[in-house]
């Protein structure tokens, strides 16, 4: 091809988050930050991969609000960054994220938000939406693969232009599914500079003041930017259809047998474009809003449309309050008889998931087992990753799971509410995330209880990440927030140890005092990674 006509660019067949993730480094960033976290993991993974070729720093973080704080310290001296993570995660970060509204933010400052309808791999299925209107931070809501890639490179330009961070929202099926997407030309990345406003990064009382009435003044352009996002299709009937963002797909697989097309009007950005709702609402009578996740857009209607409108959604009962939205569920909402399938035959039995066979928890676990045996009652608390699969039978080890970091804390709750002897279980990666502070509670007040941190030296559930703070290093973090040394211990994990661990656990556990015991060995599955690349090294 001739300069003057050069080659089209080629499509991809990637993942949602590998899109993003390329769209981020097509669009100039010089560094990107996350925590990993189902399903968002995969976006910084990809950025890893072609770090080296695009000259940017890509590092995982020890939980989400130290990742969105290194990428405002990356913003604030003019350079682009992406920072990624999971719905839950945005509740970590919430501190920084609702202060990064503020700031007079230099560099785009894009937040990929990976939301979990149906709670496929999370505690639950909140709504980063309302997060990010809580802020009042626009949104950004791809259909689909190219739409994802299209509106991260258009979400950093955004965030530059009206000095806000954007949240690029995702959901699970999106993030994992894969699709054909359309790349284009990357684009230069700036260098450092610092801002010629400092006050704008510093958020005392009167800065804050003034930079809040200038963030909710900018609402009505950002507003009017959302509105060029909106897409209205006209049809037949009063009952007119809203989709928003990955809703877009159940709804189109349904639409050609719909005996005539109704209006329609798709959603990609927010804040909600109320002048575009209310024009397209202007001669019907009902509004059916099809959406994955809560009720939003449904709930934000009743402030938008007076009351005569009819509106339909997951509040009203025409689609279900939770999971996901489906070719079916949708089809149902829209009036149209349920597809013929074929019966169900030779359905497998449930297989509920387990840990692997040789993973060293379940070693942890047996030597659990065995040292409550020397007591009537106890307390077991339990946290986020692989090890949570300890609740299940035939193991039943763990009595808790409710978010990063909580099992140290709710062993300090037991403790002071007389239970004796009370154990936390938790992983290295979850220790480091969320568990120090707790832990820091726990030694202030010696507190009578055992924490079992179960270090596999990797963040196994999402794919073998690193820990932020390999093993070796876990043992000063504990004896520095002031737990005694006579009773912080460390111990290799393994068949042949499991009556040691035992001994060892029930002798701390009727300490009445704070103890620690660290049991040490490489994950499984990350063992097997390793020596299959040494092996190919070696081969290399």
């Amino acid at each position: 091809m001739t300069p003057e006509h050069p080659a089209p660019p080629l499509p991809r067949f990637v993942l949602g988050d590998e899109a993003v993730a390329l769209a981020a480094l097509h669009a100039g960033i010089a560094a990107a930050y996350a925590y990993p976290g189902t399903p968002s993991t995969e976006i910084l993974e990809t950025v890893e991969r072609h770090a080296a070729e695009f000259d940017v720093v890509a590092h995982w973080t020890a939980n989400e609000k130290t990742a969105l704080e290194q990428g405002l310290g990356v913003s604030m001296l003019g350079r682009r960054v992406l920072v990624a993570m999971k719905h839950v995660g945005l509740n970590v970060a919430m501190d920084a994220f609702v202060n990064a509204a503020l700031v007079g933010i230099r560099g785009g400052l894009v937040v990929a938000v990976a939301d979990d309808p149906g709670m496929h791999s999370s505690q639950n299925e909140q709504d980063s939406r309302v997060l990010a209107e809580f802020a009042r931070i626009p949104v950004l809501e791809p259909a689909d693969g190219q739409e994802a890639y299209d509106l991260t490179r258009e979400a950093f330009a955004v965030s530059e232009r009206y000095g806000v961070p954007v949240v690029v929202r995702l959901v699970t099926r999106l993030c994992h599914g894969r699709s054909e997407v359309v790349c284009v030309e990357p684009e230069a990345a700036a260098g450092p500079s610092k801002p010629d406003s400092p006050r704008d990064w510093v958020l005392l009382p009167a800065n804050a003041r003034r930079l809040w009435r200038e963030h909710l003044e900018g609402q009505g352009a950002l507003e009017e930017w959302a509105a060029h996002h909106a897409v209205v299709q006209g049809g037949d009937g009063r009952r007119g259809i809203i989709t928003v963002g990955s809703a877009r797909a159940p709804y189109l697989d349904n639409a050609p047998d719909l005996e005539a097309p109704p209006p329609w009007l798709h959603l990609g950005a927010f804040p909600l474009p109320t002048e575009v709702v209310r024009d397209f609402a202007a001669d019907l009578d009902a509004v059916l809003v099809l959406e994955n996740g809560y009720p939003y857009v449904e709930g934000l209607l009743a402030g938008a449309l007076p009351t005569r409108w009819s509106v339909e959604g997951r509040r009203s009962g025409a689609l279900p309050e939770d999971g996901e939205l489906t070719p079916d569920t949708v089809r149902a909402a829209l009036g149209l008889a349920p597809r013929k399938a074929l019966p169900a035959v030779g359905a497998l039995p449930a297989r509920p998931p387990r840990l692997c066979q040789g993973c060293p928890h379940r070693d942890s676990y047996a030597a659990l087992g065995e040292a409550l045996k020397g007591f009537d009652e106890w307390a077991v608390t339990g946290d986020i990753g692989c090890y949570t699969l300890g609740a299940l039978p035939p193991l039943g080890a763990i009595e808790s799971c409710v978010c990063m970091g909580a099992s140290i804390g709710m062993a300090k709750g037991a403790s002071d509410a007389g239970m004796r002897p009370v154990l936390a279980v938790i992983g290295d990666s979850t220790f480091l995330h969320s568990g120090v502070t707790a832990l820091m509670d726990a030694a202030a007040h010696d507190s009578p209880m055992t924490v079992l941190v179960l270090d596999n030296e990797t963040v196994g559930m999402t794919g073998q990440q690193p820990t932020i703070l390999p093993d070796s290093r876990l043992l000063p973090v504990i004896l520095g927030v002031g737990v005694d040394p006579e009773h912080v211990h460390q111990i290799e994990v393994h068949p042949r140890s499991v009556d040691e661990m035992a001994t060892l656990l029930e002798r701390e556990l009727r300490h009445e005092g704070l103890s620690v015991i660290v049991g040490v060995r490489e994950c499984i599955v990350a063992a097997r990674h390793r020596k299959r690349a040494e092996a190919a090294g070696a081969v290399g």
